[in-house]
Protein backbone atom coordinates (compact mmCIF):
# COMPACT_ATOMS: atom_id res chain seq x y z
CA UNK A 1 0.00 0.00 0.00
CA UNK A 2 1.58 3.02 -0.87
CA UNK A 3 1.92 6.07 1.48
CA UNK A 4 2.50 9.74 1.18
CA UNK A 5 5.68 11.53 1.17
CA UNK A 6 5.73 14.82 2.41
CA UNK A 7 7.92 17.34 2.11
CA UNK A 8 8.09 20.39 4.86
CA UNK A 9 10.42 23.17 5.41
CA UNK A 10 12.89 23.06 8.22
CA UNK A 11 11.17 23.79 11.57
CA UNK A 12 8.14 22.50 11.10
CA UNK A 13 6.89 20.36 13.43
CA UNK A 14 5.68 16.94 11.92
CA UNK A 15 2.00 17.45 12.69
CA UNK A 16 2.11 20.74 10.36
CA UNK A 17 2.11 19.40 6.46
CA UNK A 18 0.97 20.91 3.03
CA UNK A 19 -2.91 19.42 2.61
CA UNK A 20 -2.93 16.95 -0.18
CA UNK A 21 -5.09 17.28 -3.35
CA UNK A 22 -8.72 16.07 -2.42
CA UNK A 23 -8.15 13.26 -4.78
CA UNK A 24 -5.47 12.33 -2.45
CA UNK A 25 -7.68 11.98 0.86
CA UNK A 26 -7.48 8.20 0.80
CA UNK A 27 -4.85 7.11 3.58
CA UNK A 28 -3.83 3.60 5.06
CA UNK A 29 -6.05 2.89 8.28
CA UNK A 30 -4.27 2.95 11.54
CA UNK A 31 -2.48 6.48 10.91
CA UNK A 32 -2.17 8.33 13.58
CA UNK A 33 -3.65 12.20 13.82
CA UNK A 34 -0.28 13.70 12.72
CA UNK A 35 0.62 10.96 9.92
CA UNK A 36 -2.70 11.92 8.08
CA UNK A 37 -2.86 14.88 5.58
CA UNK A 38 -3.95 18.40 7.47
CA UNK A 39 -7.03 19.20 5.10
CA UNK A 40 -7.52 23.17 4.26
CA UNK A 41 -10.55 24.43 2.79
CA UNK A 42 -10.03 24.41 -0.59
CA UNK A 43 -9.41 27.08 -3.29
CA UNK A 44 -12.86 26.45 -4.98
CA UNK A 45 -14.31 26.77 -1.26
CA UNK A 46 -13.27 29.74 -0.88
CA UNK A 47 -14.07 31.63 -3.96
CA UNK A 48 -17.75 33.79 -3.88
CA UNK A 49 -20.94 33.01 -4.29
CA UNK A 50 -21.89 35.08 -7.95
CA UNK A 51 -24.77 36.89 -7.28
CA UNK A 52 -26.93 35.28 -10.33
CA UNK A 53 -29.79 33.97 -8.06
CA UNK A 54 -33.74 33.95 -9.72
CA UNK A 55 -31.54 35.19 -12.83
CA UNK A 56 -33.34 32.08 -14.81
CA UNK A 57 -36.58 32.78 -13.19
CA UNK A 58 -36.23 36.20 -14.68
CA UNK A 59 -35.12 35.19 -18.03
CA UNK A 60 -38.06 32.98 -18.55
CA UNK A 61 -40.52 35.78 -17.79
CA UNK A 62 -39.18 38.23 -20.02
CA UNK A 63 -39.52 35.91 -23.04
CA UNK A 64 -43.03 34.72 -21.81
CA UNK A 65 -43.50 38.32 -22.05
CA UNK A 66 -42.53 38.69 -25.70
CA UNK A 67 -44.31 35.48 -26.74
CA UNK A 68 -47.33 37.25 -25.70
CA UNK A 69 -46.88 40.50 -27.21
CA UNK A 70 -46.34 38.72 -30.10
CA UNK A 71 -49.40 36.48 -30.01
CA UNK A 72 -51.88 39.16 -29.32
CA UNK A 73 -49.76 41.49 -32.51
CA UNK A 74 -50.51 37.79 -34.44
CA UNK A 75 -54.28 37.48 -32.90
CA UNK A 76 -55.06 41.11 -33.88
CA UNK A 77 -53.64 41.02 -37.50
CA UNK A 78 -55.34 37.93 -38.32
CA UNK A 79 -58.56 39.42 -36.97
CA UNK A 80 -58.31 42.70 -39.21
CA UNK A 81 -57.12 40.21 -42.09
CA UNK A 82 -60.45 38.23 -41.56
CA UNK A 83 -63.03 41.24 -41.30
CA UNK A 84 -61.35 42.66 -44.18
CA UNK A 85 -61.93 39.83 -46.29
CA UNK A 86 -65.45 39.44 -44.83
CA UNK A 87 -66.22 42.78 -46.24
CA UNK A 88 -65.16 42.01 -49.21
CA UNK A 89 -66.93 39.54 -49.65
CA UNK A 90 -70.00 41.49 -48.64
CA UNK A 91 -69.33 44.07 -51.33
CA UNK A 92 -68.85 41.66 -53.96
CA UNK A 93 -71.98 39.46 -53.01
CA UNK A 94 -73.88 43.49 -53.04
CA UNK A 95 -72.26 44.40 -55.93
CA UNK A 96 -73.64 41.77 -58.14
CA UNK A 97 -77.00 41.85 -55.94
CA UNK A 98 -77.19 45.81 -57.38
CA UNK A 99 -76.44 44.98 -60.96
CA UNK A 100 -79.32 42.34 -60.29
CA UNK A 101 -81.47 44.92 -59.78
CA UNK A 102 -80.73 46.75 -62.67
CA UNK A 103 -81.26 44.32 -64.93
CA UNK A 104 -84.50 43.86 -63.45
CA UNK A 105 -85.74 47.42 -63.87
CA UNK A 106 -84.50 47.52 -66.99
CA UNK A 107 -86.43 44.88 -68.11
CA UNK A 108 -89.55 45.72 -66.18
CA UNK A 109 -89.45 49.09 -67.62
CA UNK A 110 -89.61 47.25 -70.81
CA UNK A 111 -92.13 45.01 -70.43
CA UNK A 112 -94.82 48.14 -70.46
CA UNK A 113 -93.81 48.49 -73.97
CA UNK A 114 -93.82 45.66 -75.14
CA UNK A 115 -97.08 44.68 -73.43
CA UNK A 116 -99.56 47.73 -72.73
CA UNK A 117 -102.18 45.68 -71.89
CA UNK A 118 -100.64 44.41 -68.91
CA UNK A 119 -100.56 45.65 -65.38
CA UNK A 120 -97.09 47.83 -65.02
CA UNK A 121 -94.62 46.15 -62.73
CA UNK A 122 -92.47 49.38 -62.22
CA UNK A 123 -95.77 52.12 -61.26
CA UNK A 124 -96.24 55.72 -63.31
CA UNK A 125 -94.44 58.40 -62.42
CA UNK A 126 -91.98 56.23 -60.32
CA UNK A 127 -88.46 57.64 -59.67
CA UNK A 128 -87.39 54.69 -57.19
CA UNK A 129 -88.57 51.35 -56.88
CA UNK A 130 -87.76 48.88 -53.89
CA UNK A 131 -87.18 45.40 -54.38
CA UNK A 132 -86.55 42.61 -51.88
CA UNK A 133 -84.26 39.83 -52.66
CA UNK A 134 -83.81 36.89 -50.01
CA UNK A 135 -80.05 37.87 -49.71
CA UNK A 136 -80.88 41.50 -49.65
CA UNK A 137 -82.77 44.87 -50.66
CA UNK A 138 -81.78 46.78 -54.08
CA UNK A 139 -82.98 50.32 -54.09
CA UNK A 140 -83.12 51.50 -57.65
CA UNK A 141 -83.26 54.67 -59.20
CA UNK A 142 -84.17 56.05 -62.98
CA UNK A 143 -82.21 59.77 -63.53
CA UNK A 144 -83.89 60.56 -67.30
CA UNK A 145 -80.94 62.99 -69.25
CA UNK A 146 -84.05 64.87 -69.68
CA UNK A 147 -82.97 66.57 -66.40
CA UNK A 148 -80.12 67.24 -67.84
CA UNK A 149 -78.64 70.21 -69.69
CA UNK A 150 -76.58 69.54 -73.25
CA UNK A 151 -73.26 70.28 -72.16
CA UNK A 152 -72.18 71.16 -75.89
CA UNK A 153 -75.34 73.93 -76.61
CA UNK A 154 -75.60 75.33 -73.57
CA UNK A 155 -75.25 78.99 -73.58
CA UNK A 156 -72.56 80.48 -71.93
CA UNK A 157 -74.51 82.82 -69.57
CA UNK A 158 -76.64 79.82 -68.57
CA UNK A 159 -72.92 77.90 -67.86
CA UNK A 160 -72.14 81.06 -65.76
CA UNK A 161 -75.58 80.97 -63.85
CA UNK A 162 -75.55 76.73 -63.59
CA UNK A 163 -71.55 77.31 -62.06
CA UNK A 164 -72.95 80.20 -59.27
CA UNK A 165 -76.14 78.15 -58.52
CA UNK A 166 -73.23 75.14 -57.56
CA UNK A 167 -71.38 77.44 -55.24
CA UNK A 168 -68.59 78.27 -57.78
CA UNK A 169 -67.40 81.95 -56.66
CA UNK A 170 -69.15 84.14 -59.79
CA UNK A 171 -65.83 85.20 -60.96
CA UNK A 172 -64.25 81.95 -61.38
CA UNK A 173 -67.26 80.65 -62.31
CA UNK A 174 -66.97 83.19 -65.87
CA UNK A 175 -63.66 82.03 -66.17
CA UNK A 176 -64.85 78.43 -66.02
CA UNK A 177 -67.72 78.82 -68.81
CA UNK A 178 -65.36 80.39 -71.06
CA UNK A 179 -62.84 77.88 -71.07
CA UNK A 180 -65.84 75.48 -71.81
CA UNK A 181 -66.75 77.47 -74.22
CA UNK A 182 -63.65 77.54 -75.69
CA UNK A 183 -63.27 73.87 -75.54
CA UNK A 184 -66.05 73.46 -77.57
CA UNK A 185 -65.87 76.06 -80.03
CA UNK A 186 -64.67 76.00 -84.08
CA UNK A 187 -62.66 78.11 -85.93
CA UNK A 188 -62.28 78.79 -89.78
CA UNK A 189 -58.85 77.17 -91.00
CA UNK A 190 -56.37 75.60 -89.18
CA UNK A 191 -58.19 72.28 -89.48
CA UNK A 192 -61.19 73.67 -87.59
CA UNK A 193 -59.27 75.17 -84.99
CA UNK A 194 -60.15 78.53 -83.54
CA UNK A 195 -56.34 79.40 -83.06
CA UNK A 196 -52.99 78.27 -84.38
CA UNK A 197 -50.39 75.46 -82.99
CA UNK A 198 -47.28 76.98 -81.00
CA UNK A 199 -45.28 74.34 -81.69
CA UNK A 200 -43.41 74.84 -78.38
CA UNK A 201 -46.19 74.76 -76.80
CA UNK A 202 -47.84 71.35 -74.73
CA UNK A 203 -49.48 68.75 -76.79
CA UNK A 204 -52.13 69.03 -74.04
CA UNK A 205 -54.05 71.26 -75.85
CA UNK A 206 -57.88 72.52 -76.26
CA UNK A 207 -59.44 70.13 -78.85
CA UNK A 208 -61.97 72.83 -80.17
CA UNK A 209 -64.62 70.06 -80.84
CA UNK A 210 -67.75 68.39 -78.68
CA UNK A 211 -67.56 67.13 -75.95
CA UNK A 212 -67.57 63.33 -76.50
CA UNK A 213 -67.96 62.30 -72.71
CA UNK A 214 -69.00 64.17 -69.91
CA UNK A 215 -65.79 63.51 -68.06
CA UNK A 216 -63.81 65.31 -70.57
CA UNK A 217 -65.05 68.51 -68.94
CA UNK A 218 -62.24 67.52 -66.16
CA UNK A 219 -59.73 68.39 -68.44
CA UNK A 220 -61.09 71.89 -69.00
CA UNK A 221 -59.28 74.55 -66.84
CA UNK A 222 -60.74 75.49 -64.02
CA UNK A 223 -62.74 72.43 -63.57
CA UNK A 224 -61.74 70.92 -60.08
CA UNK A 225 -62.80 67.31 -59.21
CA UNK A 226 -64.91 69.32 -56.25
CA UNK A 227 -66.75 71.32 -58.85
CA UNK A 228 -67.31 68.50 -61.46
CA UNK A 229 -68.70 65.72 -58.89
CA UNK A 230 -69.80 67.76 -56.21
CA UNK A 231 -68.92 67.91 -52.66
CA UNK A 232 -70.32 68.11 -48.60
CA UNK A 233 -70.97 71.70 -47.12
CA UNK A 234 -71.95 72.52 -44.20
CA UNK A 235 -75.71 72.70 -43.40
CA UNK A 236 -77.19 75.86 -43.36
CA UNK A 237 -78.83 77.03 -40.15
CA UNK A 238 -82.54 77.00 -41.01
CA UNK A 239 -81.52 73.17 -41.19
CA UNK A 240 -84.33 71.36 -39.37
CA UNK A 241 -83.42 69.81 -35.94
CA UNK A 242 -81.71 66.39 -36.37
CA UNK A 243 -80.57 67.02 -39.94
CA UNK A 244 -77.39 66.12 -40.76
CA UNK A 245 -74.56 68.60 -40.26
CA UNK A 246 -73.08 68.28 -43.85
CA UNK A 247 -74.91 68.07 -47.03
CA UNK A 248 -74.37 67.09 -50.36
CA UNK A 249 -74.22 69.43 -53.00
CA UNK A 250 -74.35 68.21 -56.26
CA UNK A 251 -71.91 68.69 -59.91
CA UNK A 252 -71.42 69.23 -62.93
CA UNK A 253 -71.70 65.79 -63.40
CA UNK A 254 -75.27 65.82 -62.10
CA UNK A 255 -76.59 68.66 -64.63
CA UNK A 256 -74.93 68.58 -67.77
CA UNK A 257 -74.59 65.55 -70.22
CA UNK A 258 -73.86 65.07 -74.12
CA UNK A 259 -77.30 63.40 -74.42
CA UNK A 260 -78.70 66.05 -72.29
CA UNK A 261 -82.06 68.41 -73.29
CA UNK A 262 -81.51 71.45 -75.07
CA UNK A 263 -85.08 73.26 -74.83
CA UNK A 264 -87.44 72.19 -71.88
CA UNK A 265 -86.25 69.83 -68.91
CA UNK A 266 -87.81 67.42 -67.07
CA UNK A 267 -89.17 69.34 -63.80
CA UNK A 268 -89.43 65.86 -61.62
CA UNK A 269 -85.49 65.31 -62.16
CA UNK A 270 -83.53 68.44 -62.53
CA UNK A 271 -81.33 69.48 -60.22
CA UNK A 272 -81.76 72.94 -58.59
CA UNK A 273 -78.74 74.37 -60.16
CA UNK A 274 -80.23 73.69 -63.35
CA UNK A 275 -83.40 74.86 -62.81
CA UNK A 276 -81.46 78.32 -62.08
CA UNK A 277 -79.91 78.02 -64.98
CA UNK A 278 -82.84 77.96 -67.14
CA UNK A 279 -84.08 81.18 -65.39
CA UNK A 280 -86.43 80.44 -62.77
CA UNK A 281 -86.22 82.17 -59.45
CA UNK A 282 -85.28 80.68 -56.17
CA UNK A 283 -88.96 81.12 -55.11
CA UNK A 284 -90.11 79.02 -58.00
CA UNK A 285 -87.82 76.46 -57.22
CA UNK A 286 -88.54 76.07 -53.71
CA UNK A 287 -92.64 75.71 -54.70
CA UNK A 288 -91.16 72.95 -57.49
CA UNK A 289 -88.46 71.15 -55.16
CA UNK A 290 -91.43 70.94 -52.61
CA UNK A 291 -94.38 69.99 -54.82
CA UNK A 292 -92.38 67.22 -56.39
CA UNK A 293 -91.77 65.67 -53.03
CA UNK A 294 -95.40 64.73 -52.49
CA UNK A 295 -95.90 63.52 -55.92
CA UNK A 296 -94.48 64.15 -59.31
CA UNK A 297 -95.88 67.03 -62.19
CA UNK A 298 -98.03 66.14 -64.91
CA UNK A 299 -97.69 68.12 -67.91
CA UNK A 300 -101.47 69.23 -66.22
CA UNK A 301 -99.87 70.10 -63.14
CA UNK A 302 -96.71 72.09 -64.72
CA UNK A 303 -100.05 74.35 -66.14
CA UNK A 304 -102.15 74.55 -63.58
CA UNK A 305 -99.62 74.48 -60.40
CA UNK A 306 -97.08 76.38 -62.00
CA UNK A 307 -98.49 78.59 -64.34
CA UNK A 308 -101.05 79.64 -62.15
CA UNK A 309 -98.30 80.68 -59.57
CA UNK A 310 -96.60 82.80 -62.21
CA UNK A 311 -93.80 80.29 -62.72
CA UNK A 312 -92.66 80.51 -66.70
CA UNK A 313 -93.39 77.08 -68.17
CA UNK A 314 -91.54 77.23 -71.29
CA UNK A 315 -88.71 75.50 -70.61
CA UNK A 316 -90.65 72.76 -68.00
CA UNK A 317 -91.47 69.21 -69.49
CA UNK A 318 -92.92 66.52 -67.06
CA UNK A 319 -91.54 63.66 -69.46
CA UNK A 320 -88.37 62.21 -71.28
CA UNK A 321 -87.37 60.12 -74.32
CA UNK A 322 -85.55 57.01 -74.35
CA UNK A 323 -82.17 57.62 -72.51
CA UNK A 324 -82.07 56.66 -68.67
CA UNK A 325 -79.73 56.27 -66.26
CA UNK A 326 -80.64 53.33 -63.82
CA UNK A 327 -78.93 53.51 -60.70
CA UNK A 328 -79.12 50.61 -58.59
CA UNK A 329 -77.58 50.68 -54.19
CA UNK A 330 -77.99 47.06 -52.84
CA UNK A 331 -77.49 45.97 -49.08
CA UNK A 332 -77.10 43.26 -47.52
CA UNK A 333 -79.20 41.14 -45.27
CA UNK A 334 -77.64 39.75 -42.31
CA UNK A 335 -78.38 36.27 -40.82
CA UNK A 336 -80.22 38.37 -38.39
CA UNK A 337 -82.75 39.61 -40.56
CA UNK A 338 -81.24 43.06 -40.26
CA UNK A 339 -80.02 45.23 -43.09
CA UNK A 340 -76.15 45.61 -43.23
CA UNK A 341 -74.60 48.89 -42.94
CA UNK A 342 -72.43 48.27 -46.45
CA UNK A 343 -73.54 50.18 -49.46
CA UNK A 344 -72.66 48.99 -53.20
CA UNK A 345 -73.76 51.32 -55.98
CA UNK A 346 -73.50 50.79 -59.50
CA UNK A 347 -75.27 52.55 -62.38
CA UNK A 348 -75.93 52.18 -66.49
CA UNK A 349 -76.89 54.78 -68.67
CA UNK A 350 -79.44 52.41 -70.95
CA UNK A 351 -80.82 53.58 -74.21
CA UNK A 352 -84.31 51.77 -74.90
CA UNK A 353 -84.05 50.84 -78.30
CA UNK A 354 -87.01 50.79 -81.49
CA UNK A 355 -88.51 47.79 -82.61
CA UNK A 356 -86.47 46.36 -85.44
CA UNK A 357 -83.54 46.13 -83.29
CA UNK A 358 -81.85 42.63 -81.98
CA UNK A 359 -82.04 43.79 -78.48
CA UNK A 360 -84.48 46.59 -77.34
CA UNK A 361 -81.88 47.32 -74.52
CA UNK A 362 -78.80 48.72 -75.36
CA UNK A 363 -76.07 50.07 -72.52
CA UNK A 364 -73.99 52.96 -73.47
CA UNK A 365 -72.42 53.08 -70.17
CA UNK A 366 -72.02 51.00 -67.33
CA UNK A 367 -70.69 52.88 -63.70
CA UNK A 368 -68.85 49.65 -61.52
CA UNK A 369 -68.55 52.77 -59.26
CA UNK A 370 -71.10 54.77 -58.27
CA UNK A 371 -72.55 57.31 -56.28
CA UNK A 372 -76.21 57.66 -54.88
CA UNK A 373 -75.13 59.40 -51.26
CA UNK A 374 -77.76 57.87 -48.67
CA UNK A 375 -80.31 55.60 -50.88
CA UNK A 376 -82.48 54.36 -48.43
CA UNK A 377 -83.13 57.28 -46.55
CA UNK A 378 -86.63 59.12 -47.04
CA UNK A 379 -88.90 58.74 -49.69
CA UNK A 380 -88.10 58.78 -53.74
CA UNK A 381 -88.02 61.80 -55.56
CA UNK A 382 -90.76 61.62 -58.26
CA UNK A 383 -90.27 61.16 -61.88
CA UNK A 384 -92.50 61.41 -65.15
CA UNK A 385 -93.06 58.57 -67.54
CA UNK A 386 -90.79 59.33 -70.49
CA UNK A 387 -91.65 57.50 -74.02
CA UNK A 388 -89.58 55.89 -76.93
CA UNK A 389 -90.50 54.56 -79.85
CA UNK A 390 -93.60 52.01 -80.02
CA UNK A 391 -94.10 53.03 -76.24
CA UNK A 392 -94.11 54.84 -73.19
CA UNK A 393 -91.40 53.75 -70.09
CA UNK A 394 -91.95 55.14 -66.82
CA UNK A 395 -88.55 56.90 -66.15
CA UNK A 396 -87.77 57.86 -69.63
CA UNK A 397 -84.12 59.54 -70.27
CA UNK A 398 -83.84 61.76 -73.09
Amino acid sequence: MATFKWDRPPGLSSCYQRAPLPDQWDRPLGLSSCDQPVHFASRQARRPVPPCKGSALLTVMWLSAALAAIGFSLAGTVRGETERTSTALDGLRSYYLACGGIERASLELLWYVLSPDQPRLVPKGSTAVNYAFESGVVRVEFLPEAGKLDVNRIPVDQLNRLLVALGTDPRRAGEIAMNIAAWRQTGPGNGGLAVAIDPLASSFQTPHASFQGIEEMLAVKGVTPEIFYGTYVPAPDYAPAGAPRLMARPGLVDCLSVFGSTEAVDVNTAQPAVLAAIGLPPDAIALILERRRLQPFTLDDINNVLGAAGIPTARLRAEGNSIVTIRATARLRLPDGQLSDLKRTVAAMVKYMPPGYDSRIHILRWYDTAFAGDAFSGLAVPIAGGSIPGGSISGGGN
